[in-house]
């Protein structure tokens, strides 16, 4: 049975029913490279100074910095369009520390013919820790349309790496004309002539433009310490990372990286849109950094609206980071799991627990005590049967996130549906349901992860799929399923598993404008299902990006 309580007013609320109060985002406006200089996180950005919409793509870097990844403060830009090599925009591109500690930006700017070309820009003072001022040479652009690339086509150059023969590299995502996508390495002694190479890292016909390469090294697996290059050169293990523009998702493969060829071998097919979803819900565009002075290799990922854009241009801000993830392989060497870095528990004010619950068929029980617009939660449903699980039908298999459509939260099953419900109004007329469902598939358990947005507000112009994907998890073993949701507003991100699967969204719940949301616990399956130890944080705000004087 529910348990009731009084919906409280959140009228007056600083941050409105949407915006973010921990996510990084711009303080208005629409919102690229990560970097670890002298004690300070910086951030810089896509930003369009001059509305909250992509507009005529006529875009700035913006640049951010904190201490702790959590708490961040906005400086000026970093670089503008106001040169003939970027005059139509300053496109997606990486930071790197050169020789010595010299910090360089890589962008793609659009000259004023339209087409897309590399450029570099520099710190005007490296001293600085802010990294306030930036120049761009004038021998811009350092790398040039190539003749084989169509001109809107070429673009977000890599974060760059030195080889063991001592020349950098980087990755260039490109557009051929005979319709290949493919992810270019270019070469350099000295980070301002490039020569390319004669091979692609990457390159296939099956899925059109991918943009936003990251390639790097990592540790042996379940080893948690990050690696960078050059120490990751001899590296056994490489992840590569693509976005592919016509499905708006993010692929990753773990293979192995030739320095000397500069190529990537990889095992099974070549169309990265069967590699494995770095996210399975609203993610795109993400970027890791090698973080020097924690010595792990972090991500960020960028999630766009999912609500009209006349709603979010009266809003007067879109987009937003998801939560800084640590990344690291699981013990399989084919899996990467992915955290929530730890200094966003600094956020952690009022807690509840909840120790030794059951759920029955049917049954609900809510986490009481706490504000559930801004909430960390953690915890752990136990599995004491496995009879009940239905089975799987050959072509369920293929199609996880229609499953999770068709055995949404509400349709009663075996083992599961069972998770949370986030978001939720008093009536639950509203709600995001988080949950698990166990089927058995060729003598073997299949653990189906999904988020369903489908309730998660009663408006029909907002995009609101069901997510999904079956979770790499040996149920059958561990008889027990973890999971980690951050709740933000319009966000909701789950780490299912020890972080072996996520699943990102976007939400838009009408009841939020008025109402206090609430958090439950719930099981729609013929199976008890256990609750060893549940552990709920109320969440304060992070300062984000309020202009300070001291800058």
């Amino acid at each position: 049975m529910l348990a009731e309580s009084e919906a409280e007013s959140t009228a007056g609320d600083d941050h409105g029913s949407y915006r973010t109060a921990y996510h990084f985002q711009p303080a208005n406006n629409w919102q690229n490279g990560p970097m670890y200089y002298k004690g300070l996180y910086h951030l810089f950005f896509q930003y369009n100074a001059h509305g909250p919409t992509w507009g005529e793509g006529k875009l700035s870097w913006g640049h951010s910095v904190s201490t702790d990844l959590v708490n961040w403060d906005t400086l000026q830009n970093a670089i503008n369009p106001d040169s003939a090599f970027d005059a139509k925009g300053c496109f997606s591109g990486s930071t790197t520390l050169l020789s010595g500690g010299r910090p360089a930006i890589m962008y793609t700017g659009v000259n004023a013919t339209g087409a897309q070309v590399q450029n570099l820009a520099f710190p005007q003072n490296t001293s600085d820790p802010f990294l306030r001022d930036w120049v761009k040479p004038s021998s811009n652009p350092v790398i040039a349309l190539p003749d084989d690339v169509l001109k809107w086509k070429f673009r977000d150059p890599s974060t760059a790496w030195v080889g063991r023969d001592g020349l950098w590299r980087l990755a260039v995502a490109a557009g051929f004309k005979d319709g290949t996508g493919s992810t270019l390495v270019y070469r350099s002694q000295e980070f301002r002539q490039w020569e390319r190479n004669a091979e692609p890292l990457y390159s296939s016909g099956d899925a059109s433009m991918v943009e936003c390469p990251d390639l790097f090294p990592v540790a042996d697996p379940s080893a948690q310490e990050g690696l960078d290059f050059p120490s990751g050169n001899g590296a056994a293990r490489h992840v590569l990372k693509l976005s592919v523009m016509a499905t708006q998702q993010d692929y990753y493969m773990v293979g192995s990286y030739d320095d000397v060829a500069d190529t990537f071998t990889f095992p099974g097919d070549n169309d990265c849109r069967t590699w494995r979803r770095l996210d399975y819900g609203h993610v795109y565009a993400s970027k890791t950094f090698y973080d020097a002075g924690k010595k792990r290799r972090v991500l960020w990922a960028w999630l766009n609206e999912s609500d009209p854009i006349q709603d979010f241009a009266a809003r007067g801000w879109a987009g937003v980071q998801a939560v800084p993830r640590k990344v690291w392989l699981a013990s399989d060497g084919k899996l990467l799991l992915q955290w929530p870095v730890v200094e966003i528990e600094k956020l952690r004010e009022t807690r509840v627990k909840l120790l030794g619950a059951e759920i029955n068929t049917g049954g609900m029980k809510e986490i009481k005590g706490i504000a559930g617009a801004q909430v960390d939660v953690q915890v752990v449903f136990k599995i004491p049967s496995l009879q009940g699980a239905e089975y799987l039908e050959p072509g369920q298999l293929l199609d996880p996130q229609s499953l999770c459509g068709e055995k949404g939260a509400s349709v009663p099953g075996g083992v599961g549906p069972f998770g949370l419900l986030v978001l939720a109004s008093f009536d639950l007329h509203e709600h995001t349901s988080i949950y698990f469902r166990v089927f058995r598939h060729e003598g073997k358990h299949k653990v189906l992860f999904c988020t369903d947005l489908r309730r998660s507000t009663t408006r029909a112009d907002v995009y609101k799929p069901p997510y999904g994907g079956f979770m790499d998890l040996d149920i059958e073993k561990d008889r027990s399923i973890s999971l980690r949701t951050l709740v933000d507003h319009s966000v909701v991100e789950s780490y299912g598993g020890g972080g072996r699967m996520v699943i990102t969204a976007r939400v838009y719940p009408e009841h939020a404008k008025t109402t206090n949301s609430r958090m439950l616990i719930f099981n729609n399956g013929t199976s008890v299902i256990k609750v060893p130890k549940l552990d709920a944080w109320e969440l304060k705000a992070a300062t984000m990006n309020v202009p300070t004087e001291v800058y």
